[in-house]
């Protein structure tokens, strides 16, 4: 499968998409896949063609500030701003009751918030990576060792990383490729992730995601409602799946959500898989998303 590009104006952002070649069939139910970081819309490239081959049609966006994909214009970085993002692609790509949502890193927060916060147009969640409910948080006040994992998301905060995280062609970005999937060969997948952040203003964009999480980045109070929502846990049936490898989120985070959530959210720890488990183990990851939506 080809996948094709598709720009969409969505008010405060400009989004490019990779879209499948059966897009435009509304006889099918829409699926749209959101990224998180450091990563892009290719990480989508297993799973778009067999999703289009079961019969849906995929979108799979860059997130807002994430080249090609523009600034946003109220420079709002928050993981609501994108969930609401989301329901928008929803809208544009004419989804109905039957429409997907799937979210790995940053889009798996970003999933919980479009689908929490618009029921109505989504039937089914899957996620990964980052667990539904309170288990991080949590993580980050109980577990040391988690702490010690998530040391990035608070370095992010300082101006230092602008400097840090660019230099010598990303080697950040390469370094916590190799912490967060240990043993995977990411040559495929960094020189486009490295492309959407080379600009400094899309730098500044993506590291946003963390600074208007944990500190002073600018969160716009209209969405208070939505940004609640990435922490709530979707009361469709959910699909979580998390590599037992995983250098960014232990499995131990994973596994402790279990008892935050109810039983129409399967918890599944997928073994030889870190962090980016959907192109460590795309067969497995395929095939399980396949079975859940059937």
């Amino acid at each position: 499968m080809s996948e094709s590009f598709t720009s969409v104006s969505l008010g405060t952002v400009e989004l490019a998409c990779l879209t499948s070649p059966s897009i435009d069939d509304h006889s099918r139910p829409l699926v749209v896949c959101a990224h998180g970081f450091p990563d892009s819309a290719h990480s989508w490239r297993h799973l778009m063609p067999v999703l289009d081959d079961a019969g849906f049609r995929v979108v799979a966006p860059f997130l807002r500030g994430y080249a090609p994909s523009g600034i946003a214009t109220n420079g709002a970085y928050q993981t609501g701003a994108s969930s609401d993002d989301m329901n928008a692609l929803h809208e544009h790509f004419s989804g109905d009751q039957r429409a997907v949502i799937i979210g790995h890193d940053w889009g798996a927060p970003i999933t919980y918030g479009a689908a929490s916060s618009a029921p109505e147009r989504w039937s089914r969640v899957v996620a990964m990576a980052v667990p539904p409910g309170a288990s991080l948080g949590l993580a980050f006040v109980t577990n040391t060792e988690q702490l010690k994992k998530s040391w990035y998301m608070f370095f992010f905060q300082h101006g230092l990383a602008d400097m840090v995280v660019p230099a010598d062609d990303f080697a950040f970005i390469d370094m916590i490729w190799r912490d967060w999937s240990p043993g995977y060969d990411a040559a495929a997948d960094l020189p486009a992730i490295k492309d959407a952040m080379r600009e400094p203003e899309h730098l500044a964009a993506a590291l946003g995601y963390y600074r208007a999480a944990l500190g002073d980045g600018y969160r716009d109070p209209a969405l208070d409602g939505i940004q609640a929502a990435t922490q709530a846990v979707p009361t469709q049936p959910t699909l979580y799946l998390h590599g037992a490898n995983d250098g960014c989120i232990g499995a131990e985070v994973a596994e402790s959500a279990r008892s935050m959530v109810g039983n129409h959210v399967k918890i599944e720890i997928i073994r030889n898989a870190g962090h980016f488990l959907h192109l460590e183990t795309p067969d497995a990851i395929n095939q399980r998303i396949l079975e859940f939506l059937s």
